[in-house]
């Protein structure tokens, strides 16, 4: 097994490969990751996204902000527990950074990332004895799986009239003429970061064997919410391409 140590970088939510993820970073651990990024190549600026269990987070009352009733703790594994491997999912993300830009005022200082998830990983290991976590990772290769194609049209269709329901819910037009992608493995992350799930959910179709079992995932998940949308009230819409900005 061969294995690689990148900056760890914890979040409330699942980053797939292909989506891009922008961050707001302002806590001093953070930054300190920015800054060491920033001062190597800019095709070498990577990371790893992982997603926190139970939805635990540094600040518990929203992604990043603060709750000024919980007594404020320093350090890289602040908030994470003595075993912080124990408070992350197996399976995460390497993120590239494609921009690194610091941004400084009387009452904002931190960096504002734009990066893209590349290839997924299994945690082995979490060292906090620097600024931030650094964690040891195993890459995973993305098998497709036999009857990928054929899966893939069946969840193209059920993407759709999710789409269709998702728009009709939220009482808006849905917009026409986004193409879908045309390879199995691409669609299921695209569809996967999509679908309004939670955490868990997204969790475990990232952490799919091959393309095949996260399709097959997928159709059942969607054929399901489909029908759990003429049921429901509105749901937040989402957007296609993007994660949500994530301060931290």
């Amino acid at each position: 097994m061969t294995s690689v140590r990148l900056p760890l970088f914890p979040l409330n939510s699942v980053l797939f490969p292909g989506l891009v993820l922008p961050l707001n970073v302002f806590e001093a651990r953070y930054r300190a990751m920015m800054r060491d990024l920033s001062a190597l190549p800019e095709d070498d600026r990577r990371f790893a996204v992982i997603a926190i269990r139970d939805g635990r987070e540094v600040a518990p009352t929203a992604q990043g902000m603060p709750d000024a009733t919980v007594p404020s703790a320093d350090g890289p594994a602040a908030g994470f527990g003595d075993d912080p491997i124990q408070a992350f999912h197996s399976v995460g993300c390497i993120a590239d950074a494609a921009t690194i830009r610091e941004k400084s005022s009387a009452d904002d200082t931190g960096y504002e990332v734009l990066a893209t998830g590349t290839t997924r990983f299994r945690l082995l290991s979490v060292d906090a004895s620097g600024p931030y976590l650094t964690g040891e990772l195993e890459e995973l290769e993305e098998g497709q799986g036999e009857g990928a194609g054929a899966l893939a049209s069946g969840v193209v269709r059920a993407f759709r009239t999710y789409q269709k329901r998702l728009a009709w819910a939220n009482e808006r037009t849905l917009s026409s003429g986004q193409d879908l992608p045309g390879d199995p493995s691409v669609l299921s992350y695209l569809v996967a970061a999509a679908a309004v799930l939670d955490v868990p959910a997204k969790q475990r179709l990232l952490e799919a064997p091959d393309t095949t079992v996260r399709l097959a995932h997928e159709l059942k998940l969607l054929r399901h919410e489909s029908a759990l949308l003429g049921k429901l009230p509105s749901l937040p819409a989402v957007d296609l391409t993007r994660q949500p900005t994530s301060p931290n």
